[in-house]
């Protein structure tokens, strides 16, 4: 008996695999990336907004945890003086007493020009006078440049002031937003005056200190005296307008 043949193997007709099919994606995932490019997109978009007067430029904008400072607001840049103090309330009794010693007063107010003037009881010839002028927003759009108006009109008359002898005119720093100081001689009187004018803001205001003239009633020694009381005082009219 011989070796009997071995059957032929059956061949199976080949085909590929199919593909796995596609994982789903959460939906929550797929809203996440389309914030995301949303997100992007507005970056990108607020980066090339065109700036004032058609100009690209580019906006950095706040990092995270970092305050924002705020712009000046026009009312503190510009603070100006509300209300003019009481006539004789801007100069303290001691100051009066050593610049006008046994001194009598006489004041006159309203709401934008206030008077207040000291004479002495034994001098017809030594007083000072306390003078402020106001401009307020009530009664003018423009209160601050009315009162530089007004301050340029005072230091043209003193250039020009027929009834008075003039020793020395000029600016002077230090006192509110600008000042002059004037010597003169009061051409009716024998007397000279030593004038302060100041303009804080809407303010402008005049002290003026007389003595009796001696000689020829100049002297840089008179100056000084005078000079120095009157600004003396100025300097309180201005403490005291600063507080309103």
């Amino acid at each position: 008996m011989g070796l009997q043949r071995p059957s032929e193997p059956f061949h199976r007709v080949y085909s590929a695999p199919e593909p796995p099919a596609p994982a789903r994606r959460p939906k929550l995932l797929k809203l996440l990336a389309v914030a995301a490019a949303f997100a992007v997109a507005g970056v990108v978009v607020f980066l090339v907004v065109p700036g004032r007067g058609g100009d690209r430029a580019a906006v950095r904008p706040t990092p995270a945890g970092t305050p924002e400072t705020p712009a000046p607001s026009a009312t503190a840049a510009q603070r100006i003086v509300r209300a003019l103090p009481a006539p004789c309330g801007t100069v303290s009794e001691g100051t009066v007493d050593r610049t006008v010693p046994e001194a009598t007063r006489r004041e006159s107010a309203n709401s934008t020009l206030t008077t207040c003037t000291y004479s002495s009881t034994g001098s017809a010839f030594r007083w000072l006078r306390v003078e402020a002028h106001l401009y307020t927003p009530g009664n003018t759009p423009t209160p601050v440049k009315d009162a530089e108006n007004y301050y340029d009109a005072q230091w043209t008359q003193a250039h020009d002031a027929p009834l008075f002898r003039t020793y020395t005119l000029e600016r002077h720093r230090g006192i509110g937003d600008e000042a002059y100081r004037w010597f003169k001689a009061d051409e009716g009187q024998p007397t000279v005056v030593g004038e302060v004018t100041a303009r804080i803001r809407n303010a402008v205001f005049t002290v003026s200190y007389s003595e009796q003239a001696s000689g020829e009633g100049g002297g840089d020694e008179r100056e000084r005296v005078c000079l120095g009381k009157a600004t003396a005082v100025a300097r309180e009219v201005l403490a005291a307008l600063n507080h309103f």
